[in-house]
């Protein structure tokens, strides 16, 4: 149940409107490295912004929807990571995260996506969890593949970065597939 402890550093909290003053300025330091890779850093530009992403994040929570929840390292706030939207009727989901270009290279994206893999099979009992990465994006891409997910396609030219098109990979894993390769039981 949320809040995740992930492990003794990280935590995995849906935010409330007295974080959005952290989330603008973890935006803000990150600025260009994330413009590189989501397409709406150039509609987070005031705190205002970032108040009504965390708005919108609590209200699909109340809808059931998915949600939203900033990644802690050490108690500060490095990224985001959430159920992009569930369909309930298909049973499946999208995961999306992002992160503070300096806390790269530790782990926290992983550990985190292996937890919400393992919300979304054992609390959820989802069938599909699926994650969209650009192509170019080497890393995203390698942190889904470790977690065993399949390449299952690519989009092309599916998601515009500002004044370009880039194509964009789908994988995705199964709960009987995430229980073969995790050797977690799912309930």
């Amino acid at each position: 149940m949320l809040p995740f402890k992930v492990d003794k550093e990280i935590e995995l909290k849906i935010m409330e409107k007295g974080d959005a003053p952290a989330l603008f300025d973890l935006i803000e330091n990150n600025r260009s490295y994330l413009r590189e890779w989501v397409p709406w850093v150039d509609t987070n530009v005031t705190i205002k912004d970032s108040e009504e992403f965390i708005n919108s994040s609590q209200e699909q929570y109340n809808q059931n929807l998915g949600f939203q929840c900033g990644i802690w390292f050490r108690s500060q706030l490095v990224g985001v990571i959430g159920f992009l939207r569930i369909d309930w009727l298909n049973r499946n989901v999208e995961i999306g995260y992002w992160i503070d270009e300096k806390h790269q290279g530790f782990g926290i994206v992983t550990k985190s996506c292996r937890t919400m893999v393992n919300y979304a099979f054992n609390e959820y009992k989802l069938h599909r969890v699926q994650v969209r990465c650009a192509a170019g994006n080497r890393k995203s891409c390698a942190i889904i593949e470790r977690l065993g997910f399949l390449k299952e396609g690519m989009s092309r030219q599916a998601e515009f970065l500002y004044d370009h098109y880039v194509d964009l990979f789908i994988f995705g894993i199964t709960a009987e597939d995430w229980k073969v390769q995790s050797s977690i039981e799912i309930r």
